[in-house]
């Protein structure tokens, strides 16, 4: 690992420490974004989101696997509650955050990678703090969510947070939108890296998809909609979970 690798690891073990911590969002037309401080990678139960609250009671069986677990708040909540969670985050010094946290089981590792889990891992599979973006891109997605089908169980879930790309009065975003159709991409498509002091990531993709899109996205992958749960604030942020069962 190079100095110029996980800017957000650093970031979050910054934060651990007591230390500054932000994060910049570099996309790739120029636009650039900032977030002051990671306080809500590390959030306690009780400051969640009403949304987070609502949508984490749909876990019924034990055996959870948590995908972008950043500083571990999801894995901890679960484990208080006597769940089986494996954490996982492509992030080492994320995970090693997570770790010293209290996560028992916290593992470095794409979400590309979960397949190697094996056949019936888990009965639920997170994707908190609009983890659904992680799928990348359409193809991806469905390739993804069809892993996703291998390593749970006959009734396995899928918990997903999401954020409606359309839900903006910036043209600066719909502009983007617009140049993302005509390179074939979807409109919610973002490429973009994050810095954080020296530290720089290379280019990579997130897909914001609204719930039309994603009920369009997880077909034939095995997967349907059961329902979704809405942000307070939906008409301003956007973001909403997707409750996803085996079809």
């Amino acid at each position: 690992m190079t100095k110029n690798d996980d800017p957000q690891g650093h970031e979050l073990m910054n934060h651990y420490l007591g230390k500054p911590s932000f994060e910049v969002f570099e996309r790739d037309d120029g636009f650039v974004a900032s977030i002051v401080g990671a306080h809500e990678y590390f959030s306690d139960y009780k400051h969640w989101k009403k949304h987070e609250k609502i949508a984490i009671e749909h876990i019924e069986d034990s055996t959870c696997l948590d995908i972008g677990c950043g500083a571990g708040r999801v894995a901890l909540f679960l484990q208080s509650r006597g769940r089986d969670v494996t954490a996982i985050d492509s992030s080492p010094l994320a995970v090693k955050v997570s770790r010293l946290r209290g996560v028992k089981k916290a593992k470095v590792m794409g979400i590309e990678e979960v397949v190697s889990f094996g056949k019936g891992r888990f009965d639920n599979i997170l994707l908190f703090g609009i983890g659904f973006a992680l799928l990348q891109s359409r193809s991806k997605a469905k390739k993804i969510l069809k892993s996703f089908y291998k390593i749970t169980r006959p009734e396995g879930t899928i918990i997903a947070e999401s954020k409606d790309p359309y839900i903006t009065e910036n043209p600066v975003h719909f502009a983007y939108h617009k140049a993302n159709i005509k390179k074939g991409r979807m409109p919610g498509q973002l490429r973009q890296r994050i810095r954080f002091l020296q530290y720089c990531s290379p280019w990579f993709d997130l897909l914001y998809a609204s719930k039309g899109e994603v009920k369009e996205i997880i077909k034939g992958t095995g997967w349907k909609v059961a329902k979704f749960i809405d942000s307070p604030n939906f008409k301003k942020d956007g973001r909403f979970f997707a409750i996803m069962e085996k079809a």
